[in-house]
C-alpha cells in the first residue's frame, strides 16, 4: 500500500483565455509518495473532503482505469453497444464469462497458448464446423527431403 506523507493544497482561480476567470475556484492537492519516491497533483472543485481521501479517491480511479485497459486489451471490448449503466454492465460480464469459458477451454485442453490467442483463433472460426481441438492444434510442419534440386515436402514440391 502507497502510503502519503506530506500533503498540503491551496485555493486558486483558472483564468480562460478569451472570456476572463474560470467560473469556479479549485483546489490543488499535492501529495508525496515516499514509497514511490514521486508527488502526485491532484486538481478538484472539492473543498469538503480532506486532502489525503481526496488522493485516495484519485487512486481509486486509477485502478477502475486499468480495469478498462484490461478489458480492452484482452476481452476485445472496444466501444460499448449501449449507453445506460446496465448495457455497460451486460456487455462487461458478458466479455468476462466468455473470457473465463475460453481460459477453461485453454486449460483444459492443455495448449500452452495465451488465452487471447485463444480468442483470436475462435473468434475468425466461428463459422468453421471443425471441433475445437483440430481448430487449436498446431499444425505440424511439412518434412523436407531435397533430391536432386528439388525439394519434396509432405504438402508439395518446389522444383529450382
Amino acid at each position: 500500500m502507497v502510503s502519503f506523507s506530506t500533503e498540503m493544497w491551496y485555493t486558486f482561480r483558472l483564468k480562460y483565455t478569451n472570456s476572463g476567470n474560470y467560473p469556479v475556484s479549485l483546489r490543488r492537492i499535492v501529495f508525496y509518495a515516499p514509497d514511490l519516491e514521486r508527488a502526485f497533483t491532484y486538481y478538484t472543485n472539492n473543498f469538503y473532503l480532506k486532502a489525503k481521501e481526496i488522493a485516495l479517491l484519485y487512486r481509486y480511479r486509477w485502478q477502475v482505469e486499468l480495469f478498462f485497459k484490461w478489458i480492452k486489451q484482452h476481452l476485445r471490448v472496444k466501444s460499448f453497444w449501449g449507453e445506460s449503466e446496465n448495457a455497460v454492465r451486460i456487455q462487461i460480464h458478458v466479455a468476462i464469462i466468455t473470457y473465463c469459458l475460453v481460459a477453461i477451454i485453454e486449460h483444459d485442453l492443455k495448449l500452452d497458448r495465451p488465452v487471447v490467442e485463444v480468442m483470436r483463433i475462435l473468434g475468425n472460426s466461428l463459422l468453421v464446423k471443425d471441433p475445437i481441438q483440430e481448430l487449436l492444434t498446431p499444425m505440424a510442419r511439412p518434412v523436407m527431403i531435397t533430391i536432386a534440386n528439388c525439394i519434396w515436402t509432405s504438402n508439395w514440391i518446389s522444383i529450382f
